[in-house]
C-alpha cells in the first residue's frame, strides 16, 4: 500500500485527465432505442451505421463492438450489416424488477481511432404476468357496531408487470353490507379497502365469505383472487395507534442476518383481548419478505438476508397493528441502506493483441474497462502497472484503458512480459484487482549470425585419407525460429590460384569441414579461405570468418643423396695417400630430405667398409675421414657404404657406395673405376671363371703396355711440330683449384712448369698414327659440341712438371705450353676434361695430369661429360 500511496499524484492527474475527457464526452446526445420484452433473439433494434453516420466498411474496419453496462450480452452488432440486433430473448422483469422505465445502458466502441458512443435501450413491458395475492385468503375481524362507512385495510396483490399492465383496480364479489375501494400509494401503488355499506349484526351472520379481485390494465386484462373471510365480533372502541407514523432507518450493507432494522412500538387503550396488539406487514412483496422478519409480537423488524447497496439502495415497509377486537393501525418503514466498499474493482479486456513484432514503434497492446459497483469514494479508481516495464497506459473514454508499448521492444532481451494491472479503489478499506496478462514478442530478423572465432587455425597431417573430418567451425544467431538457422558455405578465395573447390568441403548444416583430396606437404603447406554463414530470414543476414589450415609435415620423402651421385656406368673414386695421418678428409657426403623439421635431420653412419675401423663417417655433416694412420698392409681398394637417415618416425634412409684407392703418392697410376668397381662387385664363380677373367686382364694389361711403349717411341722420334699450328698462351695457375695444404691434396704452391713444344709431338705423331690421319677429338654436352686435334690433346694432356719429362722431351726453343693457361678460358674446361678423358681411355695420361683431374672433379663435384670421337667434318676446327 505504500507503493500505491507514492503513485497517488499520478493517480491524481490519470483521474483529473478522465473527468476532463468524460465531461468532453458528455455532450454527446446519447441514442435511446426501444424494443418490447419477450421478443424474439436475433431481431432487429437499430441500424447503427446508419445512426452513426458511418459506412459498414468503417464498422468492420474499425472493429465496432457493443459493451453492456453489466457485461450482459444483451445486444450484438452485425458488421456486415451494421445493425444492432438482439442475442436473446428479453425479459424485463427479470432485468428490471419493478423499475420503469427499464432502461439498459450500452457503448459502441471504435478503435484506431477509439471512440465511444452511449445509447440506452428501452425495454417496453408486455402484460405477461396475473396479479397474484400473498395468501389465497385473509381473515378480517369487524365489530358488529361499526357504523357504515367503515375502511377495513386489505391486503394487495402484486403484479410483476408495469405502468398500465400493472394492477388497475379490485373488486369483490356481490353482497349487501360491503364494497371493495381502490386506493393509491404515493409511489403510484393501489390498495384495496374494504368499506362498509351497513351495519352488522352478528346474531344475523357471524361470519362472511367474499371473493376479492385484483385487476391489471392490460388488453385483454388479467387477474388474481383471494377469499376474505369476514368475522363479526363485539364491540371493541379503541383502535391501535403507532408511536410514529413513518419511521426512517439506515442499515450498513454489510450488516450480518439477525440484525435489528427498527422496532416499531403502537398501544391500545383496550383492555383483555381488544388491547392485545399483533404486528403484521399488510403489504409485502417478495423481496421485502425474502429480506426482513417482522416480529407480530415485539414488533422488532430484522434481517434474513444480507443486503446488497449494488442491487436494491432502499426498502419501504407497512406494518398493520392489529388488536384482538379488530381494530388496527398503520405506519411506514424507509429502510435506506448504506454503501460500504464491500466491493472490488472489475477489469474487463475488450482486446487483446499477442505477440507483438519486435522493433515496432509505439504498438496498442490491449483495450480493456473498468468498473467498481460502489457509489463515492468507493466507487472511484486508479489503474496503474508496474514501473519497470516498457508498456504505459492510457486513459480513454468510459473508463477505458489502452495499454502501449513505450517503444521499440528487443527479443533478444526479453521475449515475454508478465503485466499486472492493478486497479485500486478510493474506499476505506482500499480494495484493488490485479489481472494479469502475458505479452508475447514475435522475433524480426535483425541479427546477423556471429562466429565463435573471428579466425580458425585447423592442422591436418599430410597424406591424408580423402574426406577426412579437418574441423569445424560454428556460428550462433540470437534470433529465433528460421531467423536463427544458421547455414554454412565456402566464400570465393583471396587468390585464385587456390583451388579451394578441390581441396575442401563443408557441411551447409553444421559447419564440419572435411578435406576432399589427400593433401602434400611439399606441395603445399598451408592455404587460407573464408567461410560464410548466413541466416534463413527475410531478408537474410550472414558473416565470414577466416579459416587457414595448416598442412603437418609426414616423414614420407627418404634422404636423397646429392654427392657423390650413384652412377652405376661412372662409380666415384676418391684417392688417399698412405702417408695421410688420421682424421684426414677422404670426401664428404653430401644429401637433402624432402620433409621439415626433424624429419629432415639427418644423420650419417657408416654401414658397412672392406675394412672396418680404417675409415669413419662423422654422423651430423657426414664427413668421410680417416680414423688412423694408414700401413703398408692396408688394402688398396676399400669399398664403403654410407647410410644417411632422417629423425622421422618411422625413420627413412638412403645409402651410398664409396670407392676409396689408397695411393703411395699422387704420382702413382690407379685402376680405372669402372675396373675397381668391377673387381669389388665381382660375385662368386667357379675357378675356371675366374682363370679366365684373370688371363683376360693380364693379356688386356701386356697389349696395353705394348702399345703405350711404342706411342711413346714413336713420339720422341717424331720432330717437333710448328708453333704456327697450333698455339696456346700463357697463363698463371689459377689460385682456387687448390687448396687444403696438409691433407693430401694438391698444395697452392704446387706449379707446372713451362714446356715448349717445337713442330709436331711424339705423342701428337703417335696420335695421329694410331687414330688415323685429320681424326677430331670431339665432346658433347647437349647440343653444343666441341672439338679438340691430336696436337691439342697431348698438349693438354702431357704439360711438363719438375723432373723426369714423359713423354720424352721435345725441341722446347721455339714455344712454351703451360696446363693452366687451358683453364683461362684459352680452352674451355668442358674440352678440357674431354681431353683427359679421351686420353685417360686410351693409355696416354701421365700421372700428374691424372692426379690434377681428379682434384679438380672433387672440387668442382661434377661428373664427367660423355665423350666421343667423330670422324666428320662438322666438328670444330682446331682452337
Amino acid at each position: 500500500m505504500e507503493a500505491g500511496g507514492e503513485r497517488f499524484p499520478k493517480q491524481r492527474q490519470v483521474l483529473i485527465l478522465f473527468l476532463l475527457l468524460g465531461v468532453a464526452l458528455a455532450g454527446w446526445e446519447s441514442r435511446r432505442y426501444f424494443v418490447m420484452e419477450e421478443t424474439e433473439s436475433g431481431s432487429f433494434v437499430a441500424n447503427l451505421a446508419k445512426d452513426l453516420g458511418l459506412g459498414v466498411e468503417e464498422l468492420a474496419a474499425r472493429e465496432a463492438r457493443v459493451v453492456s453496462e453489466d457485461n450482459e450480452p444483451w445486444l450484438q452488432l452485425d458488421l456486415q450489416t451494421g445493425e444492432l440486433i438482439l442475442s436473446e430473448k428479453l425479459d424485463r422483469e427479470e432485468m428490471c424488477g419493478p423499475t420503469d422505465p427499464c432502461v439498459m445502458h450500452f457503448q459502441v466502441l471504435l478503435k484506431k481511432p477509439l471512440r465511444v458512443f452511449r445509447g440506452e435501450l428501452l425495454v417496453r413491458d408486455i402484460n405477461d404476468h396475473s396479479p397474484e395475492f400473498p395468501e389465497r385468503e385473509m381473515t378480517l375481524k369487524i365489530l358488529e357496531t361499526s357504523p357504515p362507512g367503515t375502511v377495513f385495510p386489505l391486503k394487495t396483490a402484486q403484479d410483476w408487470d408495469v405502468g398500465k399492465n400493472n394492477i388497475q383496480n379490485y373488486n369483490i364479489s356481490h353482497n349487501s353490507y360491503f364494497h371493495v375501494s381502490t386506493r393509491n400509494w404515493g409511489d403510484g401503488r393501489k390498495y384495496p379497502e374494504l368499506v362498509l355499506d351497513k351495519e352488522l349484526d352478528r346474531e344475523e351472520q357471524a361470519e362472511l365469505r367474499l371473493t376479492l379481485t385484483a385487476l391489471d390494465g392490460g388488453s385483454p386484462p388479467r387477474s388474481g383472487t383471494a377469499q376474505v373471510r369476514i368475522l363479526v365480533l363485539d364491540v371493541n372502541d379503541n383502535a391501535p395507534e403507532f408511536a410514529q407514523t413513518h419511521y426512517q432507518v439506515q442499515v450498513p450493507e454489510n450488516s450480518p442476518v439477525g440484525t435489528l432494522v427498527v422496532k416499531v412500538s403502537a398501544r391500545d387503550l383496550d383492555t383483555g383481548t381488544n388491547g392485545e396488539i399483533s404486528y403484521s406487514l399488510f403489504y409485502s412483496s417478495q423481496e421485502i419478505s425474502t429480506t426482513f422478519e417482522l416480529s407480530s409480537i415485539s414488533g422488532e423488524v430484522r434481517l434474513i438476508k444480507k443486503l446488497d447497496f449494488e442491487t436494491i439502495s432502499s426498502y419501504e415497509l407497512y406494518i398493520d397493528a392489529s388488536d384482538g377486537g379488530g381494530l388496527s393501525g398503520k405506519c411506514s418503514v424507509s429502510i435506506e441502506v448504506m454503501d460500504v466498499n464491500d466491493n472490488s474493482p472489475e477489469l474487463t479486456i475488450s482486446s487483446l493483441t499477442s505477440p507483438i513484432p519486435e522493433n515496432s514503434p509505439e504498438t496498442e497492446v490491449a483495450l480493456f474497462r473498468i468498473r467498481d459497483r460502489d457509489s463515492g469514494d468507493n466507487g472511484r479508481m486508479t489503474c496503474s502497472i508496474q514501473n519497470d516495464l516498457p508498456f504505459l497506459l492510457k486513459p480513454s473514454a468510459e473508463n477505458f484503458y489502452t495499454l502501449v508499448t513505450n517503444g521499440a521492444l528487443d527479443r533478444e532481451s526479453k521475449a515475454q512480459y508478465n503485466i499486472t494491472i492493478t486497479v485500486t479503489d478510493m474506499g476505506t478499506p482500499r480494495l484493488k484487482t490485479e489481472h494479469n496478462i502475458t505479452v508475447l514478442v514475435s522475433d524480426v530478423n535483425d541479427n546477423a549470425p556471429a562466429f565463435t572465432q573471428t579466425s580458425y587455425t585447423l592442422s591436418v597431417r599430410e597424406n591424408n585419407s580423402p574426406a577426412l573430418h579437418i574441423g569445424s567451425v560454428r556460428a550462433t544467431d540470437r534470433d529465433a525460429g528460421t531467423n536463427a538457422q544458421v547455414t554454412y558455405s565456402l566464400l570465393p578465395p583471396l587468390d585464385a590460384h587456390v583451388p579451394l573447390a578441390s581441396l575442401v568441403s563443408i557441411n551447409p548444416d553444421n559447419g564440419h569441414l572435411f578435406a576432399l583430396r589427400s593433401l602434400d606437404y611439399e606441395a603445399l603447406r598451408a592455404f587460407e579461405f573464408r567461410v560464410g554463414a548466413a541466416d534463413r530470414g527475410s531478408p537474410a543476414l550472414s558473416s565470414q570468418a577466416l579459416v587457414r589450415v595448416l598442412v603437418v609435415d609426414d616423414n614420407d620423402n627418404a634422404p636423397f643423396v646429392l654427392y657423390p651421385l650413384q652412377n652405376a656406368s661412372a662409380p666415384c673414386t676418391e684417392l688417399v695417400p698412405r702417408a695421410a695421418e688420421a682424421g684426414y678428409l677422404v670426401t664428404k657426403v653430401v644429401a637433402v630430405d624432402g620433409d621439415s623439421g626433424q624429419n629432415a635431420w639427418l644423420s650419417y653412419q657408416l654401414l658397412k667398409a672392406t675394412e672396418p675401423g680404417l675409415f669413419g663417417v662423422w654422423a651430423h655433416n657426414g664427413e668421410v675421414r680417416t680414423a688412423r694412420l694408414l700401413s703398408e698392409r692396408d688394402a688398396a681398394k676399400h669399398r664403403l657404404v654410407v647410410l644417411v637417415k632422417d629423425n622421422g618416425e618411422p625413420p627413412l634412409s638412403a645409402s651410398v657406395t664409396l670407392h676409396v684407392l689408397l695411393v703411395d703418392g699422387f704420382s702413382q697410376p690407379y685402376l680405372p673405376a669402372p675396373e675397381a668397381e668391377a673387381a669389388d662387385a665381382a660375385p662368386a664363380a667357379p675357378l675356371t671363371v675366374y682363370l679366365v677373367v684373370a688371363l683376360a686382364s693380364v693379356s688386356s694389361l701386356f697389349v696395353l703396355s705394348v702399345l703405350v711403349f711404342v706411342a711413346v717411341r714413336l713420339c720422341r722420334r717424331g720432330g717437333v711440330a710448328s708453333v704456327s699450328r697450333c698455339s696456346v698462351p700463357e697463363g698463371p695457375f689459377p689460385g682456387h683449384l687448390v687448396d687444403v695444404s696438409g691433407t693430401g691434396t694438391l698444395s697452392q704452391s704446387y706449379q707446372y712448369e713451362e714446356r715448349t713444344l717445337s713442330g709436331t709431338s711424339d705423342c701428337s705423331l703417335f696420335l695421329e698414327r694410331k687414330m688415323a690421319r685429320d681424326k677430331t677429338f670431339c665432346a658433347s654436352e647437349g647440343t653444343r659440341g666441341i672439338c679438340l686435334d691430336s696436337a691439342h690433346l697431348c698438349l693438354a694432356a702431357n704439360p711438363q712438371p719438375h723432373g723426369p719429362s714423359w713423354p720424352p722431351q721435345a725441341n722446347t726453343q721455339n714455344s712454351s705450353w703451360k696446363l693452366p693457361s687451358l683453364l683461362e678460358g684459352k680452352l674451355p674446361m668442358l674440352l678440357f676434361q674431354a681431353a683427359m678423358s679421351i686420353l685417360d681411355s686410351n693409355g696416354l695420361l701421365s700421372p700428374e695430369s691424372r692426379l690434377t683431374v681428379l682434384t679438380m672433379r672433387q672440387q668442382r663435384m661434377a661428373p664427367a661429360p660423355a665423350l666421343s670421337m667423330q670422324n666428320t667434318s662438322r666438328c670444330c676446327p682446331c682452337l
